[in-house]
């Protein structure tokens, strides 16, 4: 069963409490947040107002998302917020080790994110140092987007990558999913499903998340 981590991103910013309080009484498991600098992806999401707004309102596990240039400026940040987990880009931060151990330091899980054109293998020595790796299914910047499909080969080489080494780090996918790319991106070994405008759009987004859940 894998687990489920809604994208902020895909919710209703006029009514942004409604939306985090679907979450807080769903199945899902952690809350997704994309925070995007017009920078490194060519779009401005939402900062620290609105994430500090969001992790006094919701009940379940911060799981943030930098898609921005030198994440690791916020580390401090994002730890006093609570986060559970902080994403960061292997292609925005040049010092990674470091930054990932800042992150264990500041009381936080470390996640990487790798952009559909960077391959598995750049993760070899980084892989036991990660609580989780974040392919991306699609290009960072926008939601909506179409699911990659060389996605399914990647997650089934990450997997390879992390039984070999011994890591225990769980495979996030982000980008695309829903009720057809879900099951087999389960199936190829994802540990937790990201996934937006298809439980944020649904007119029955409990039961959306209920269906992921139970894959």
């Amino acid at each position: 069963m894998a687990l489920l981590s809604p994208s902020l991103l895909a919710a209703d910013f006029l009514h942004l409490d409604r939306d985090i309080q679907m979450i807080n009484s769903s199945e899902a498991d952690w809350l997704h947040l994309d925070v995007m600098d017009g920078s490194f992806v060519p779009n401005i999401s939402f900062g620290f107002p609105v994430i500090e707004a969001v992790a006094k309102a919701c009940t379940k596990p911060l799981d943030v998302h930098y898609m921005i240039e030198r994440p690791e400026r916020y580390i401090q940040q994002t730890a006093k917020l609570g986060a559970m987990m902080m994403n960061v880009h292997f292609e925005a931060t040049t010092h990674l080790h470091r930054t990932i151990q800042e992150i264990h330091n500041a009381g936080m899980k470390a996640g990487v994110t790798l952009n559909p054109s960077t391959p598995v293998s750049m993760l070899e020595d980084i892989i036991g140092e990660v609580e989780m790796v974040l392919l991306m299914s699609v290009n960072p910047g926008f939601g909506g987007q179409k699911f990659i499909e060389n996605t399914i080969d990647k997650v089934k080489r990450l997997r390879k990558l992390i039984d070999e080494k011994g890591s225990g780090a769980l495979i996030e996918v982000d980008g695309g999913v829903q009720g057809e790319t879900a099951p087999r991106l389960v199936a190829a070994g994802v540990d937790v499903l990201v996934s937006g405008s298809y439980v944020f759009g649904a007119k029955d987004p409990h039961k959306v998340i209920s269906d992921l859940k139970a894959l």
